[in-house]
């Protein structure tokens, strides 16, 4: 390129905008450098530099900040407005490049040369324009703004470059996008580049146009459900309907205003009715404030029903339902007797603990029954959320309040017996801790205002009676347990527990299989029979089942005789019916066998049940050696306990089996201590132990053990062992023990005497400061047994072990002798 090509032009920079060769643009220019620059060109009939600047914010720009590539513009046209400026019509003839600024002061002036434009390759130009050509055809399409005749201009276009500084102009690029183009000098390259920017905008006005038409659906349907809605009321309103949702919204301001509640309660509903008349009734947020004000307006805020005091009927009813349990009963009448006299009292919080099957749930109801109380039941069992008790938060999906106002709202009174079943098995998880959130329920002094999430109202819980169980006290968080009353329920006698077949599970039994006008019956053998031998428990519930068992097996026999009609007719009538042949024959036999009813036998239970499945009263055959009968306490009861030793030769080996605790395999190391300290005493030697091996064994491998009362058993076992002496099959015993021997205090005495007493023992060795413990004990059962008292392990060994005399036993001097003996014979004055 010479320099004969180079001119001098006048240059307009130009903000955020481009302008392209054929291209016609009008501007308004301001600034004073530019308006002296267009005045230039105008007297000297001469074209017009267009170059953008870098960055559109600057008002004096210098000559690094324009592009060094423009396009030189011809003026058209040119008016001065009244406000100063200049509007002025320019038209793009060709690219020039900017080679360098000439020394101005009015205005900017540069040398700049043109820049040739020539096709490299001519196919691959004609093939680009085609496809430049459909591309910007289906642009237009989706952009609304470009005029349809800038279409038909561009269908005409062959030039390669020419199409592409047309098409470039319409598109929605940015500013550097622009210039790109512009700088690129080979029209086959620009038109290619066009192609990549045209395909990319596509794509992004396709994406607009899906959000838009998706956007526009929703729309139109709300509109749509929004007029359905108007012109359905419309139609009410002309056919002289009432205005069913307005109507409900006042049936609710009513109700509110009717029910008695407190203020604050009463202010909150209203609150809500008067937001619920501001939305749409079909929203989804109406729904969830109509079940709230649906919620608080169904609760007994109030309203109680009114407690029976006749204490005598009371005791009646609790007579009447359940055999024993004296002291729960007393318990009851107490607090029944109480009431009568002091209107306030505070709700009661009991805790009936014991054993599965002892009449737990049962009680509870008949509480409730004695006072004229609404009862519900809430299970505690496996709950870990806290809002199970306390509520969940309005905002979540499904939010209800927790299982107390449920309660409440099913019972429709403010003062029910509500039944915490099973509130030992409560767990606590990430969800939170419910036995924490059971706390301001089950306290006194903070239950009047206790706090539901879902309600966000204060609930007044002081006039709620609350009846806990549990069967293990251990696993109830200590915060908790200080706030009941506990109420322990130990095992049933046997006694007890006929009493409770006979007058209660049987007849129950017999009704609930349709047995009632078929005269069966059961003999009290019979009954004594299924609780010995087919039953161990505390409870009854086993017992229950068993009897269940036996009706099941007499339903089935009668079914299965021939005239089933006939034996329940002659059961209910005693008259008997006969018809000739053989139909008559047999309807007598039926009929006779219906008249006499049908009586369950000891004999007849082994038939319909099978064979006995526990021993009764039988213990080992003979005294053995290494084995004492001790004494556990379990969830479900007392239970005896053997306890295995042997003595073998060997080099001194301990050995311990039987699936153990930590508790009960210290016992085992102390009695173990003991009996090798006393070695001396039973003529033992040094080498004795270290020539023995010693293995102590509980049977019942599967079953785990722990707890601190089976050290004077496993003692004895120990020392019977060593030195081969039987211990008497007869006694049973319990009791820690210490390294010096003293006989330590335990729990559960109770149970594990009941337990004694079921299992045939007749000798019972306890330590001496369980003796205020006995009390609680059923007479029966003491008269049956023999109860040694003691507080050390000597004692026990001499009551325990097969011997003649304590002479055999020890061999000291004799002033130990004597205080043997002077203990063995203070030890009679304890017997029971």
């Amino acid at each position: 390129m010479s320099d004969t090509k180079t001119q001098q032009l006048p240059l307009l920079p130009l903000r955020d905008l481009i302008i392209f060769p054929h291209m016609m643009m009008p501007l308004f220019v301001g600034r004073e450098k530019s308006i002296n620059a267009l005045e230039d060109a105008m007297s000297k009939q001469t074209d017009i530099v267009l170059a953008a600047q870098k960055d559109a914010k600057t008002n004096n720009p210098d000559e690094k900040d324009i592009y060094a590539v423009g396009t030189v513009g011809a003026i058209i046209q040119l008016l001065r407005l009244p406000d100063g400026t200049v509007k002025v019509l320019v038209e793009g003839k060709r690219r020039v490049r900017i080679k360098n600024f000439v020394a101005n002061e009015g205005h900017f002036v540069v040398n700049c040369e043109p820049v040739p434009e020539d096709v490299s390759n001519p196919t691959e130009a004609s093939a680009l324009v085609r496809s430049v050509k459909g591309t910007f055809e289906t642009y237009v399409k989706l952009n609304k703004r470009i005029p349809p005749e800038i279409l038909m201009r561009v269908s005409s276009i062959e030039n390669p470059g020419e199409l592409a500084d047309i098409i470039v102009a319409q598109l929605n690029l940015k500013l550097e996008d622009k210039q790109a183009v512009l700088e690129i000098l080979d029209p086959t390259k620009r038109l290619e580049h066009l192609l990549n920017l045209m395909t990319g905008e596509i794509e992004i006005l396709e994406v607009e146009k899906k959000i838009r038409t998706r956007v526009k659906k929703q729309m139109e349907k709300s509109q749509k459900e929004y007029y359905l809605n108007e012109q359905m009321q419309a139609i009410q309103k002309e056919l002289g309907e009432k205005d069913d949702y307005q109507a409900e919204l006042d049936d609710l301001s009513q109700k509110c205003n009717d029910k008695k509640m407190p203020k604050e309660a009463k202010d909150k509903v209203h609150k809500e009715i008067k937001k619920l008349k501001m939305m749409s009734p079909m929203s989804a947020e109406a729904t969830v404030v109509r079940n709230y004000i649906d919620w608080v307006l169904s609760l007994p805020w109030q309203e109680y029903s009114e407690d029976r005091h006749d204490v005598k009927n009371a005791k009646r009813i609790l007579d009447e339902d359940h055999w024993g349990l004296e002291k729960v009963k007393e318990r009851i009448l107490e607090y029944l007797a109480v009431l009568s006299l002091s209107k306030n009292m505070k709700g009661s919080i009991i805790c009936l603990a014991g054993p599965p099957g002892v009449g737990k749930t049962s009680l509870a109801r008949s509480i409730a029954e004695s006072l004229n109380r609404p009862f519900a039941r809430i299970a505690l069992g496996g709950v870990r959320d806290e809002a199970e008790i306390r509520g969940h938060r309005k905002t979540y999906v499904g939010a209800m309040p927790g299982k107390i106002l449920q309660a409440l709202r099913k019972v429709d009174k403010g003062n029910p017996v509500l039944l915490l079943d099973e509130i030992d098995k409560m767990a606590n998880d990430f969800r939170g801790d419910p036995a924490s959130a059971m706390l301001e329920v089950l306290d006194p002094e903070q239950n009047m205002n206790f706090a539901d999430h879902y309600l966000e109202l204060e609930y007044d819980l002081s006039k709620v009676m609350f009846v806990a169980t549990a069967n293990n006290l251990g696993t109830v968080p200590r915060p908790l347990l200080d706030r009941m009353e506990v109420i322990y329920l130990d095992g049933y006698i046997e006694q007890e527990k006929f009493h409770i077949a006979k007058n209660y599970l049987v007849p129950k039994q017999i009704e609930a299989h349709g047995l009632k006008d078929f005269k069966v019956s059961i003999q009290d053998k019979a009954v004594r029979d299924v609780i010995r031998y087919y039953t161990r428990e505390a409870g009854v519930r086993n017992l229950e089942r068993q009897f269940a068992n036996v009706f099941r097996k007499v339903a089935k026999d009668i079914v299965m005789s021939q005239s089933i009609d006939d034996f329940r007719k002659d059961a209910v009538t005693e008259k008997t019916t006969a018809t000739k042949g053989k139909a008559a024959k047999g309807k007598k036999a039926a009929t006779k066998k219906a008249s006499e009813g049908y009586v369950v036998t000891q004999e007849k239970v082994i038939e319909l049940i099978g064979p006995h499945k526990y021993k009764f009263g039988e213990i080992e055959k003979q005294n053995e050696i290494g084995l004492t009968n001790g004494l556990a306490w379990t969830e479900v009861g007392g239970d005896l306990l053997a306890v295995e030793v042997s003595a073998v030769p060997g080099k001194g080996k301990f050995t311990v089996t039987g699936q153990l605790g930590d508790v009960m395999k210290e016992s085992c190391v102390a009695a173990m201590s003991y009996a090798r300290s006393r070695g001396p005493l039973f003529n033992l030697d040094k080498e004795f132990y270290e020539n023995i091996d010693i293995h102590i064994h509980f049977p019942d491998g599967a079953t785990p053990k722990d707890g601190p009362s089976a050290g004077i058993a496993l003692t004895t076992s120990i020392v019977s062992a060593m030195m081969k002496i039987p211990v008497k099959r007869t006694v049973a015993m319990t009791g820690e023990v210490s390294l010096r021997g003293k006989v330590l205090p335990i729990g559960g005495l109770k149970e594990k005497i009941l337990a004694a007493h079921r299992g045939g023992i007749k000798t019972v060795i306890i330590p001496k400061e369980n003796e205020k413990d006995l009390k609680d004990i059923p007479k029966e059962v003491v008269k049956e047994l023999k109860v040694i008292l003691v507080d050390h392990v000597d004692q026990v060994l001499i009551n325990a072990l097969d011997i003649k005399g304590p002479k055999d036993l020890f061999k000291a001097q004799s002033g130990r002798e004597l205080g043997i003996k002077a203990h063995y014979t203070g030890q009679q004055d304890h017997a029971h």
